[in-house]
């Protein structure tokens, strides 16, 4: 069964709606403090832009973030976005394929760009476990992506970061999670209760 893609973008845009206060919150610890204004204001754009114009959400998704979303995260999470994009394009009607090769596209780019590995306390903490997850397939893959992500996601409140804005303040950051990885595991939550609606899963922040 397809997974709408509207759906999709219209929960993503109203759980950042949601968690705007708290993602501010965990990015004055470590960064510049507008990741909530960047992924809710991209969100924003991304539902006019796809109310205006049509066609595929996660396409208006991809454009929106890497033409128009300014900080770290935004041009990034264009690129994932895209690549799921790509894969929808290429893969037809088979959701659980399509997910699963375009989040591993959006992986790689994302690491040609920013370097970042596992452990560095940035998104990819989120994204790299739930490619894995959705790699594996079965029945309950997207749940296995979404709980791999917010399991990720809250790993790096361990960290140390090694690249960004983070890696400035040092251990000031410690025992908070990293936003960017918070944005992603959102939404693999978001794409989960889609795909199941009648799943347990518990949402990656507290203001969900």
């Amino acid at each position: 069964m397809a997974l709408n893609e509207e759906v999709i973008l219209r929960r993503y845009a109203a759980a950042a709606e949601a968690a705007h206060a708290e993602l501010t919150e965990l990015d004055q610890l470590s960064g510049d403090g507008d990741f909530g204004d960047n992924l809710r204001n991209g969100l924003r754009d991304a539902v006019r832009a796809y109310e205006k114009s049509g066609g595929s959400a996660l396409r208006v998704l991809g454009e929106v973030f890497l033409d128009e979303v300014g900080g770290t995260s935004g041009p990034l999470l264009g690129l994932l976005f895209t690549e799921i994009a790509r894969a929808h394009e290429k893969q037809g009607t088979d959701p659980a394929a399509a997910w699963a090769a375009g989040t591993a596209a959006g992986l790689a780019a994302i690491q040609r760009v920013g370097e970042a590995e596992v452990g560095d306390r940035t998104l990819v903490d989120a994204l790299a476990p739930a490619v894995e997850a959705l790699r594996r397939g079965g029945q309950s893959a997207f749940a296995a992506a979404a709980e791999a992500a917010g399991a990720g996601a809250a790993r790096t409140a361990e960290m140390r970061a090694r690249m960004g804005r983070a890696s400035y303040v040092g251990d000031r950051a410690k025992g908070a999670p990293d936003p960017g990885a918070l944005g992603v595991a959102v939404l693999f939550w978001v794409v989960a209760t889609v795909a199941d609606p009648q799943a347990d899963l518990r949402p990656p922040l507290a203001s969900l």
